[in-house]
């Protein structure tokens, strides 16, 4: 019942951004700092050294600058936008299936880069990127990305699963017994893209060429596999540590995940591993926004300096599996990033992946789609079992 309540309040805000209006000024110049800042962010995103003392890029920042950091950690982009859009926060690190929506709902502000002396070290890949830029105006600054990956027990799976239908259909695994019951499934709506993924490659016929820009019969398509695998799910996650403590103690199977859990269920000596499957896979490329009633906004623009420097970002590659959004972090030296790790982060392969977005009714590939709201309420609807 508190799934569905606060999905139902998803859904009540995403119609409602669609009606408001564009964020606000930009800043022009910086202040002195405030003294604070307050983070929304995804876990693992705002490391301090508590989780492992070798990760802390906040101590030093707040030494240079004396803007004591806050994080308030968010489990998805649709938490996220709920967060924002009550306020009281400077920052959040939006993925691009939440960061458009909250520029239509005047949640965040235009980004000045000339405050950001670093701007000019960011990807060309990630510089202008659709999820951030609108009409060449900047509402972010690129933080870090990467893929969700398909996440397995090793000793249930001795050769690599190859394919996404390890999550989608049932199989029987190498001790003899049926998967029903040791999936596991990403409780948010964005998910849904991740079938459409799958029947993207598996049924061409349906001609899906975006997984989130879908026609009834596409949405009907993904949304019917996603029926079926409802038999096979004994949890819908979102927090990345249930998802951690289920494959230690609960004997789960399979799921999608993210490179961070996995390093950490490593690091703990669970036999898991992950692979990208021949499907493919969806993506995140995440964006640090400013709230457009930000308290601290120096400190903000302060940190969204911070977050370029190519130690930070070599750093949280590592720790958190992904790519820097800085290509120097991969050769440089000046972090614990090596050449080969960002290979291994899928740095090459950026063209690949589907990178989450907000679905949207004016879709470009095919004119007319069925936009998020509905996303929202059908899959409320497919956790419940209908």
């Amino acid at each position: 019942m508190i799934h569905i309540l606060k999905s139902c309040t998803i859904l009540t805000m995403a119609v409602g951004l669609a009606n408001q209006g564009v964020a606000g000024e930009m800043l022009t110049e910086l202040g002195t700092p405030e003294g604070e800042l307050s983070i929304v962010a995804w876990a693992g995103y705002i490391e301090r050294g508590e989780t492992d003392p070798a990760f802390d890029w906040v101590t030093g920042f707040e030494e240079a600058t004396g803007c004591m950091v806050s994080v308030k950690t968010a489990n998805t982009s649709d938490e996220m936008v709920a967060l924002m859009n009550e306020g009281g926060f400077d920052l959040v690190t939006a993925s691009g299936d939440a960061s458009l929506r909250m520029i239509a709902g005047d949640r965040v502000q235009p980004i000045n880069t000339d405050l950001i002396p670093s701007w000019d070290t960011i990807d060309p890949r990630l510089q202008n990127a659709e999820w951030h830029t609108v009409d060449g105006v900047h509402y972010g600054t690129p933080y870090m990305w990467g893929a969700n990956v398909l996440m397995y027990n090793t000793d249930l799976y001795p050769e690599p699963p190859t394919s996404w239908s390890a999550v989608f259909e049932e199989q029987t695994l190498a001790d003899g017994q049926s998967n029903v019951g040791r999936v596991q499934a990403y409780d948010v709506p964005i998910y849904i893209a991740d079938a459409a993924n799958y029947l993207m490659y598996r049924q061409p016929e349906l001609g899906i060429t975006s997984p989130y820009e879908l026609n009834q019969e596409q949405y009907d398509a993904a949304l019917n596999l996603l029926r079926g695998q409802r038999q096979l799910v004994a949890r819908y996650w979102h927090d990345a540590f249930i998802q951690i403590d289920d494959f230690t103690n609960e004997g789960m199977a399979v799921s999608g995940s993210w490179p961070f859990m996995v390093q950490l269920l490593q690091a703990a000596d669970v036999n898991v591993a992950s692979v990208i499957p021949v499907e493919g896979v969806t993506g995140w490329a995440d964006t640090t926004m400013m709230h457009v009633n930000a308290k601290n906004p120096t400190c903000a623009y302060l940190w969204m300096e911070h977050q370029l420097s190519s130690n930070l970002q070599s750093d949280l590659a590592v720790w958190f599996g992904a790519s820097p959004s800085v290509p120097a972090a991969c050769t440089d030296g000046r972090g614990m990033l090596t050449p080969e790790g960002c290979t291994a982060n899928q740095f090459d392969n950026f063209e690949q992946i589907k990178f989450w977005q907000t679905p949207v009714s004016a879709c470009e590939s095919q004119g007319e789609c069925v936009p998020y709201y509905r996303w929202v309420s059908d899959y409320i609807g497919v956790i419940g079992g209908r």
